[in-house]
């Protein structure tokens, strides 16, 4: 399902509750975060309804590697022959988007009805058979990178070691990866929250790599899960510190 203009020249499209994003600049295009490896489709549905091409596509930014973000990275890397961005600690994720510390199992989220319909729905996507790469190119904390949109990096790591969240200064929007999310696919709760502990490498270093996301001044927040958040960074992360780890 594609979003226009969650932000200016910003896109989002979403695939069994997870999010990722379109960044229009003079006519190129960024992809932050690849869903899944059908998400491949949606790619070309959303190209199409936007008026562009797969030629028009510059690069892939990954704000981090897991599973349901990594998913047609590879493909695009191949295909479209254009880089991959990712932080240089989140490296060992992109070639293994499947192995990556959690605090917690995820049996125990089992529980909840939400976690079944979402995760039912993310295989229907092929979240099985996502493949990592080689040879991702690494950025660093604070670069502002040569991709359209010329975002900076904003680390937050915690909810893996190399998380990054993207700032578009220029069009007031932050896109914040799973640094924060509006839900969280494995207790089904929605409002600003950390993800559990079942994705989560350390809980408590994702709450306080909340305050980065705060120091922004963002007025939009872009969510790997869930909608748009549209009262400002520092709103969302004093709603999500309040939340706390799950």
């Amino acid at each position: 399902m594609l979003t226009r203009d969650v932000a200016d020249g910003v896109h989002r499209v979403e695939d069994a509750h997870t999010n990722w994003y379109l960044v229009e600049e003079d006519g190129a295009l960024a992809i932050v975060d690849t869903g899944f490896p059908r998400s491949w489709g949606s790619l070309g549905r959303a190209l199409r309804a936007l008026g562009r091409s797969h030629a028009d596509v510059e690069a892939i930014v990954l704000t981090h590697a897991h599973f349901d973000h990594m998913g047609f990275a590879r493909r695009a890397a191949v295909e479209l022959q254009v880089p991959v961005w990712a932080h240089e600690r989140e490296l060992p994720v992109v070639r293994h988007p499947w192995r990556y510390d959690h605090e917690r199992s995820r049996l125990r989220y089992a529980r909840h009805l939400r976690f079944l319909a979402i995760f039912a729905g993310m295989g229907a996507m092929g979240a099985l058979w996502v493949k990592g790469l080689d040879g991702a190119r690494a950025y660093e904390a604070g670069a502002t990178l040569p991709v359209p949109g010329r975002p900076t990096v904003v680390f937050t790591p915690g909810h893996t070691y190399g998380h990054s969240a993207l700032h578009f200064a220029d069009r007031g929007a932050l896109i914040a990866g799973d640094a924060v999310v509006t839900l969280d696919p494995y207790t089904g709760r929605r409002g600003p929250q950390i993800v559990s502990g079942a994705a989560t490498a350390d809980s408590a270093e994702a709450l306080r790599s909340l305050d980065a996301v705060a120091e922004t001044g963002a007025a939009t927040v872009l969510t790997g899960h869930g909608p748009p958040w549209t009262e400002g960074a520092e709103a969302i992360a004093a709603r999500a510190r309040e939340a706390g780890a799950s």
